[in-house]
């Protein structure tokens, strides 16, 4: 992976708890020799402290550093540190980084102080100690805001751990010089060197605090205060959840959480407290802990950067690989991918799913672009080769003997070359293997979770955990537990476990030191089997029940319901069963097998223990269904009834619901619902069959007929009226005078000088046949088409002239009808005819006073009539 532009990302402050300037410390030691006392070494005691450049404290040539050496909790013996005397300013100048975002200040100070100790040799060893009063004010996932001390430790380990070797402290590498940007991905590197080669893992623990002044002499007793963890955070997640630290490398990283705010909001806080354990194994076992403790500054920082892995595998099942930039940086403006396919494909998508058109390897490009110009590139190499699947399999007996792990990974277009095995045994750090199909020999029982990292020849790389059952003694699969033989048999008893076998007891047994002894007892007989595989020894037990003879009772006759089937019920030791039928009807070989019989049938079984035998008989006699059949679904107009119907073939009958039925005992009741119902017949029998049956039918209600002939109209002699009736399907009219149908919705009609009025009647059909009567009266003028308007109207709710409206003569369309005060505001319009104004305005009356109106509409020959005038409202 290449960058072309880069910004450190860390800065770190170690903690001394000498005074509040001080912003950090370790302790160490190194084995010099052997002192010129028997039974004596003699060590090099190091404390490295740290100070912020802008702490307003004392600086760290100051410093007064005493040192305590304490066995089994008891001072031993004191080390005053002599005042540091070189002391190194580091700064980060990040005006040399002009696409970074804020203000952020990156300097310390850093001074060494060391001396020489003789210790006496002992079975127990010593802890180291430095105690300080105060530590940093105001840290992020501290409750206690102020005054919180600090004690750094480091443990000397005793012979009772090393034997006859001695031992130097780890060293951390010194990185302390970084920025990091609050809630940006970061990783640290906080790994450590060790001059005696022994084994480090790394852990996150519980960081001390102190109440005594650096000044002060150690006190006589040792105790160890936790600090006042809050906030959600502990010492084993001192910066939340997001963050962890690698126990094999010892690299922290994650997401950085908030810069936060003290309590009264006054200023931001000082960063995160964070302590890392180191372990240190020597010939797989635990021989010392050494500690660093000191705070992670997050600051409000921001920057344009491209980040991408070195490389991205995608070797699972398909060829589509997820590209995303793993900054988090708010600055970013643009995006562009190049996915380096022979395309040339591209994207400006933040987030892109990309599908290869073939597998192969590819060097995918992000440019990101942000304010001021500023740019940032990262490149990763991609593999695609999907088809590759890690597998491994586990073969042993007990935990004392090796267990063989077999792997069984696969690859569709390479071959698996390179393994990674850890056998998940917590006692030890050696437990891993490089081999394809190594051994490994547990201390103890209990489930491991074991783990498996592979890769192959075209660069696929993926993992595999299971947990694992490791025996104190092997297994031992007994093909059944309990099983029952007749007296004159013989029966296997086959093993499938590797090993050797005993049996006991040695009785009516052939091949009894095998896994595949043939046992033949005369009586029930409880055999232990003793399985030995390399030494681990188990043992399991089976009974065998004998019996002389058996019996088999299919029960007495029955009957079922024609159709119907029935599982048979031998009563019997049999293990196995042979039926036949008098009707050739065949049955599974099973113990309760289904029958279904559609006439008489006689059934035979005959039941075996092995060489032991017994026969029945049973006869299942089959009764034909009742049976009733209702009519089709039928319609009745509302208020009416219907006659139902039934053909049956059954003793009795019963109607549901039978609120609204006259006779729900008979075949045929009378139904008068008042909504649609249905009804269901339900039928029993006396003759065998039990079951009840049904069958329904629906009786829909039909809605009433909402017949309308039309509003009463008006039409002249000579031309045509159209007559308009709904609500139904079909349409009688009456009388026929002047109609051009009697049969339809729509009739035409055309007045001759003798007419006046004339009523017509017209009756309205639905789908149903129901019906209703409705009527139009039609008044004859001799003149032509006109819209009359009366002169004067008196809107005053007395039920008389209250609404003016036009009256239409011969008009069949109403183009408008409006009326407007002398200002020619208009104050109504309808297009309906029967609509008229009532004096009102937008729901206030009008005043007393002359109004405009004007009329359009077209007669029945499309001649256009337009009338227009005055009116008065008088209130």
């Amino acid at each position: 992976m290449k960058k072309y532009f880069f910004i450190v990302v860390f800065f770190l402050l170690c903690i001394s708890a000498t005074a509040r300037h001080v912003a950090g410390g370790e302790i160490m030691y190194q084995y010099v020799g052997a002192g010129t006392t028997p039974g004596t070494s003699v060590y090099l005691i190091t404390m490295r402290l740290f100070r912020d450049c802008e702490s307003p404290g004392p600086r760290l040539e100051s410093e007064v550093i005493n040192v305590g050496f304490y066995s089994k909790g008891v001072l031993v013996t004191t080390l005053s540190l002599p005042k540091p005397t070189d002391v190194t300013t580091l700064s980060l100048n990040t005006s040399k980084f002009p696409c970074l975002v804020g203000d952020p200040r990156v300097c310390y100070q850093m001074a060494v102080s060391q001396a020489t100790i003789v210790l006496r040799d002992t079975e127990d060893g010593y802890t180291v100690v430095r105690h300080g009063k105060d530590r940093i004010d105001y840290i992020n996932n501290l409750s206690q805001e102020t005054s919180v001390g600090s004690t750094y430790v480091t443990k000397i380990p005793g012979t009772n751990v090393l034997g006859a070797g001695h031992n130097s402290s780890p060293r951390f590498n010194v990185r302390d010089t970084a920025l990091v940007c609050s809630s940006k991905k970061f990783v640290l590197d906080f790994g450590a060197t060790d001059e005696d080669g022994d084994s480090l893992s790394y852990s996150f623990c519980e960081g001390y605090g102190s109440s005594i002044r650096s000044e002060s002499q150690p006190p006589s007793t040792l105790t160890l205060e936790g600090l006042p963890y809050g906030g959600g955070f502990t010492g084993d997640m001192p910066l939340g959840a997001g963050v962890t630290i690698d126990p094999r490398t010892g690299i922290i990283s994650g997401i950085v959480p908030p810069v936060g705010r003290t309590t009264a909001g006054t200023r931001d806080k000082n960063g995160y407290v964070v302590s890392v354990c180191i372990t240190e194994w020597r010939n797989g076992k635990i021989i010392s802990e050494h500690r660093k403790d000191f705070i992670l500054k997050t600051q409000s920082c921001d920057f344009v950067e491209a980040d991408l892995p070195d490389k991205i595998v995608q070797c699972k099942d398909t060829t589509i690989v997820h590209f995303e930039n793993q900054s988090t940086s708010s600055a970013i403006t643009g995006y562009l991918w190049e996915f380096g396919d022979k395309a040339g494909s591209s994207s400006t998508l933040p987030l892109v799913d990309f599908n290869y058109a073939d597998t192969g390897r590819f060097m995918v490009r992000l440019t990101v672009h942000g304010p001021k110009g500023c740019v940032g590139v990262d490149s990763a190499e991609v593999v695609v080769y999907p088809g590759f699947k890690p597998g491994f399999g586990v073969a042993g007996a007990c935990y004392f003997l090796p267990y063989r792990f077999i792997d069984s990974t696969t690859s569709k277009y390479g071959t698996p070359n390179s393994w990674r095995w850890n056998f998940g045994d917590a006692s030890t750090t050696a437990d891993i293997s490089s081999l394809k199909n190594p051994t490994y020999k547990y201390k103890d029982p209990g489930t491991k979770n074991i783990g498996l990292v592979v890769s192959d020849s075209k660069g696929c790389i993926d993992s595999v955990y299971k947990d694992f059952v490791v025996r104190d003694k092997p297994e031992v699969h007994l093909p059944f537990k309990d099983t029952l033989i007749c007296a004159i048999d013989t029966l296997a008893i086959p093993m499938t476990d590797p090993g050797t076998y005993s049996w006991s007891p040695n009785k009516n047994i052939l091949f009894g030191n095998t896994g595949t002894p043939l046992v033949f007892p005369k009586d029930t007989t409880r055999y232990i089997v003793t399985l030995s595989n390399q030494g681990c020894t188990n043992s399991d037990t089976v009974t065998i029940n004998v019996l002389q003879s058996i019996t088999v009772e299919l029960g007495k006759d029955s009957l079922i319901c024609s159709t119907d089937k029935i599982e048979l019920h031998p009563v019997s030791h049999g293990l196995q069963y042979q039926w036949a039928s008098s009707t050739g009807e065949k049955l599974p070989p099973v113990k309760y097998p289904a029958a279904q019989p559609l006439v008489d049938t006689k059934y035979y079984v005959t039941a075996n223990l092995g060489k032991c035998q017994a026969r029945d008989t049973v006869t299942i006699r089959s009764v034909p269904y009742p049976s009733v059949t209702v009519g089709p679904d039928t319609a009745i107009c509302i208020g009416s009834r219907a006659q139902l119907h039934s053909i049956v073939k059954a003793a009795y009958i019963n109607w549901t619901p039978s609120a609204t039925l006259v006779g729900f005992t008979t075949k045929n009741p009378v139904a008068g619902p008042s909504r649609t119902t249905t009804y269901v017949a339900y039928v029993r029998d006396t003759l065998g069959c039990p079951k009840i049956v049904s069958d329904s039918i629906t009786v829909i209600v039909a809605p009433p007929v909402h017949a309308f002939a039309g509003n009463d109209t008006t039409a002249t002699v000579g031309q045509p009226l159209r007559l308009q009736a709904t609500g139904g399907v079909t349409y009688s009219w009456s009388p026929e005078s002047y109609l051009s149908a009697t049969n339809i919705a729509d009739p035409t009609a055309i007045f001759s000088n003798e007419a006046d009025t004339i009523r017509y009647y017209v009756r309205v059909t639905d789908q149903y046949g129901c019906f209703a009567d409705d009527d139009v009266l039609v008044r004859i003028f001799r003149t032509g088409p006109d819209i009359l308007v009366p002169t004067g109207f008196t809107p005053n709710t007395d039920g008389k002239n209250d609404v003016l409206q036009p009256v239409t003569i011969g008009i069949a369309k109403l183009n408008f009808f409006q009326v407007y005060n002398r200002l020619g505001q208009l104050l109504f319009n309808t297009t309906e005819f029967g609509k008229g104004w009532d004096g009102r305005f937008n729901g206030a009356e009008q005043p007393s006073g002359t109004y405009v109106f004007q009329a359009r509409g077209v007669d029945y020959t499309g001649k256009v009539v337009y009338r227009k005038g005055t009116v008065v409202l008088i209130r």
